[in-house]
């Protein structure tokens, strides 16, 4: 039984004005499970001007205890409905529910984090040089703004925009990926549920369309995306037309460097984590790993091992370790990759093909696939994949690891695997990263704050820091003195 969801507007699901409806395909039949609005510009004007009007009258006055209490009863619903709600971006994307089941209960750790700034967005007095005018500063909310998210991990992407934007006091529209739309639409039943006014959150979804129209908008006040480098700058290109502020959270090409006195168990675990998690397709991919010769060969024949053993299956079975590819689209970028590497003579160790098999043949997958000896200046070092793909890439010297490390335009993130604390801190120093993890990979914390360096992005989410990227300021100079002051000079 295929279902056929609704848009989100304005507190009640209603249907697409065209009429139009997109298949959701599941990555791992093949196989058309659901159906999704395809919206059009009427329905991004009509969220657009249901948010204004619920930032208007309602959101924008009511209190932050009554916007937490709001947010946590939410963080309630989705921890509560996590095995439901994992079942479903699983099924709509591919990645493997053991992974998925975590994220909803990471939506609600965000949603419970950014609640406890609701109530205290407190402002600050300014001291002046003049003692008879009292300056201070309040933070407000710009208004309605745009949440566009990426196929990936729909839902935990969304947490990541909507609980500071919410906490701040914004009313929001969001668009999901046209790829995987499924979860972000049920989740919108637990907004319902949750007790939100109508209109705080909208959700519209559709193609390429939808995301210019919602950006072009004149209500929207602001604009954050996660997905590609090429969209991102189109949208910030279109926003930048209406000089709207971007946030935007874009790719990497992360390196993950093993020195030789590394703990080698933990460095091959973690560079197993860092490219062969969520099937590769995540932003923070570690897929340059850096090895220092005295450790390449062990380290290589390790991670070649594990990865040609790692168990492909059904994303729903909780001892599948890698899903398929979330699309088909992305499944033909991949092995087309990959086949370029072989082409320019990359020395393959493992993988390198679609897997096939019982449980496999019908779904999108690819074998975890491992490249060794890579040059660094390669296409295969250079161009983000966003698939199992690994380059192995040996390296001499801590200077040389850095040098390696920093070359390339992108800078969200990097691990490093050392027992020297000197080495430790010196080379997080020189990275180029937003995020740079030490003897671990692919770790996060609702706390600490996350974006790219480069053509990585613009911005930063999570922590105290992603709160203050939904909020504008007002500054307020009151001259309390009973001089008068010359007209035709500033007084400072």
């Amino acid at each position: 039984m295929i279902k056929k969801h609704l848009l989100y507007i304005n507190g009640q699901f209603v249907a697409p004005a065209s009429g139009q409806m997109m298949p959701s395909v599941n990555p791992y039949t093949s196989e058309v499970w659901a159906e999704i609005p395809d919206a059009g510009a009427t329905d991004v004007a009509a969220a657009v001007a249901a948010a204004q009007q619920a930032y208007e009258h309602t959101w924008r006055h009511t209190s932050g205890v009554a916007r937490a209490a709001l947010m946590n009863k939410l963080a309630g619903l989705i921890e509560a409905q996590a095995e439901r709600m994992s079942t479903i971006e699983s099924t709509d994307n591919g990645k493997i529910v053991r992974e998925t089941h975590s994220q909803m209960k990471w939506v609600g750790r965000q949603l419970r984090f950014f609640a406890g700034y609701a109530d205290k967005l407190y402002g600050q007095q300014v001291p002046l040089d003049q003692p008879d005018t009292l300056d201070y500063v309040v933070y407000e909310p710009y208004g309605v703004v745009a949440l566009i998210t990426a196929w990936n991990s729909p839902l935990s992407l969304l947490a990541n925009k909507l609980a500071p934007a919410l906490a701040a006091g914004n009313c929001v529209v969001v668009k999901p990926s046209e790829h995987a739309s499924v979860s972000t639409l049920e989740f919108a039943a637990l907004v319902e549920e949750a007790g939100f006014p109508p209109g705080v959150f909208n959700v519209v979804t559709g193609g390429a369309q939808v995301g210019r129209a919602l950006v072009d908008a004149p209500g929207v006040a602001r604009v954050s995306f996660t997905g590609s480098p090429g969209v991102g700058r189109e949208i910030a290109a279109a926003a930048g037309r209406r000089l709207v502020p971007v946030t935007l959270e874009l790719g990497g090409k992360s390196p993950n460097i093993i020195f030789d006195d590394a703990d080698i168990n933990k460095a091959v675990i973690g560079a197993l984590a860092g490219i062969f998690g969520a099937t590769g397709q995540t932003c923070v991919a570690g897929s340059r790993l850096l090895v220092q010769r005295g450790v390449y060969d062990e380290v290589l024949k390790r991670v070649a091992v594990r990865a040609s053993q790692i168990r492909l299956g059904n994303p729903l079975d909780p001892q599948t370790e890698m899903g398929t590819v979330a699309n088909e689209p992305q499944f033909r970028r991949i092995l087309a990759a990959i086949e370029n590497a072989k082409q320019a003579g990359a020395r393959l160790v493992t993988g390198g093909a679609r897997a096939t098999g019982p449980g496999l043949d019908g779904g999108y997958f690819v074998q975890p696939t491992v490249f060794a000896d890579v040059s660094n200046r390669s296409e295969l070092a250079q161009e983000e994949i966003f698939g199992p793909v690994l380059a192995v890439i040996p390296f001499d010297t801590e200077a040389e690891a850095i040098t390696m490390a920093n070359d390339s335009r992108y800078g969200l993130a990097a691990g490093i695997w050392s027992r020297d604390i000197g080495r430790v801190m010196r080379v997080s120093r020189a990275m180029l990263a937003g995020s740079v993890w030490v003897n671990t990979y692919r770790a996060l914390a609702a706390q600490a704050p996350f974006g790219g360096f480069k053509e990585s992005g613009i911005g930063r989410e999570r922590g105290e820091v992603g709160l203050h990227e939904y909020l504008t300021t007002r500054n307020v100079m009151i001259d309390f003195s009973d001089t008068e002051r010359d007209p035709f000079a500033i007084k400072n």
